[in-house]
């Protein structure tokens, strides 16, 4: 699989940048961030509160067949401005890890592409060096691959 998702992290800074280039408009990469029945088509996760608007919030989960809770997220959304930016927290529920600030671009490249950028900031070095431990690069390319293949057939 070809990395198209683009993720750096500098040396001591607590963030990682995520750029990636998808070949939809700015709307439908929009929508696919922030309509409940998209988000759980490409990212696989049930989408139990999705009021992305600002001062809104989201809740997603996923369950095994026997409804075990393996994956529960939460967070605030900040600020949320249309076919340009989601300013938002991201909990994962029973992990070590603490509460990260994400930062979500928007941006038209042209009228069929657009380019998302993703700041996330940790609470330390150390957080975000752990996150990359994971198999974190190769989650995000595939969810993000995933986007581009479902949100295509809305063009």
């Amino acid at each position: 699989m070809e990395n198209k998702t683009h993720i750096t992290a500098e040396d001591n800074k607590q963030e990682i940048l995520i750029l990636r280039q998808f070949d939809l408009p700015v709307n439908l990469l929009y929508k696919a961030y922030t309509e409940a029945e998209l988000v759980e088509q490409w990212m696989g996760n049930k989408v139990l509160k999705l009021d992305n608007r600002t001062h809104g919030s989201y809740l997603f989960e996923t369950k095994d067949a026997q409804g075990n809770v393996l994956f529960r997220a939460n967070g605030s959304i900040h600020k949320a401005v249309e076919n340009q930016t989601i300013i938002r927290t991201f909990e994962m529920e029973n992990s070590s890890f603490p509460v990260q600030l994400e930062y979500l671009d928007f941006k038209a490249v042209s009228e069929d592409t657009s380019m998302l950028e993703i700041k996330i900031v940790f609470r330390s070095i150390e957080d975000r060096d752990n996150m990359l431990r994971l198999p974190f690069a190769y989650g995000i390319n595939m969810a993000h691959n995933k986007l581009q293949q479902i949100i295509k057939t809305l063009k």
